[in-house]
């Protein structure tokens, strides 16, 4: 029987706020967290912009995974965040998950350093202390993943986010997610191609469920995506953003690699 990836991840980051917490209890953070002084990127404006015919390029900075070991795990933040905005990156997502995807809040600080990129930190999150954690860890959006969040926790932590000016990226994987994110009212849909319990991908399903969507939502197709053929088929079904990790992560030529994904020249 395959491991479930996604049960072993969520009761890790249980035990990880637990200790956070005891270190700085949760009202000190959300004190600090409303606090901070930030100049925001902006993440959902770039994607939801009116040019239809930009290729809009999420750019991964990602040491590892739970299904495939390490990817590159000796990468530099920096010098990558670098490398993908040369390129023409719309915008950055960067693992800040240790245990089992061997990033941390430095990798994001790193590529923040590198870039001046807007960034998502992308973790699992599933209670309102990572997200006053995002804000301070310099975040401009965070992913939240409605497979492991109720509909009342999707909700309040959209709502969350608007009041600490976070953008947020509701992922999907299928309709009973797409259903709880329009209850939601999530403008920002990544569409993962990713079963997160087996790992498993398969990029037929944002092309599949893009045309659920609702007209005030904004697709994003995630998991993969590894050549222009695919960025092709997925644009002839509305879909103009891609987050792409390991493909980027793993190319001699990260910058080359985007430019060759949407197509445009030096």
């Amino acid at each position: 029987m395959k491991k479930d990836f996604l049960q072993l991840i969520i009761d890790r980051k249980r035990l990880e706020i637990r200790a956070a917490q005891k270190e700085l209890p949760e009202d000190r953070i959300r004190k600090k967290a409303e606090e901070k002084q930030r100049e925001k990127r902006p993440f959902y404006a770039v994607l939801a912009g009116a040019d239809v015919d930009r290729i809009n390029i999420i750019a991964e900075i990602k040491r590892a995974s739970p299904s495939k070991g390490d990817i590159r795990p000796d990468l530099d933040p920096f010098q990558l965040a670098g490398l993908y905005e040369k390129g023409g990156a719309s915008a950055l997502s960067v693992l800040t998950d240790t245990s089992f995807f061997k990033g941390s809040a430095d990798d994001f600080q790193r590529a923040r350093q590198g870039s001046g990129l807007p960034m998502l930190r992308k973790d699992f999150l599933i209670s309102s202390y990572q997200i006053y954690e995002s804000v301070l860890l310099g975040a401009d959006a965070v992913l939240l993943i409605a497979r492991i969040l109720s509909r009342e926790q999707l909700k309040d932590y959209l709502m969350l986010c608007r009041e600490l000016n976070l953008d947020a990226l509701v992922e999907i994987h299928n309709p009973e997610d797409l259903e709880n994110a329009i209850w939601a009212k999530a403008a920002l849909i990544g569409i993962n191609n990713r079963n997160l319990s087996s790992f498993d991908t398969d990029i037929r399903i944002a092309m599949e469920l893009v045309s659920r969507l609702e007209t005030y939502q904004t697709p994003v197709a995630a998991s993969g995506i590894s050549g222009r053929e695919d960025i092709v088929r997925s644009l002839s079904y509305g879909i103009h953003n891609f987050l792409i990790g390991e493909s980027l992560v793993k190319a001699k030529d990260p910058a080359g690699l985007i430019r060759s994904l949407t197509g445009r020249k030096e």
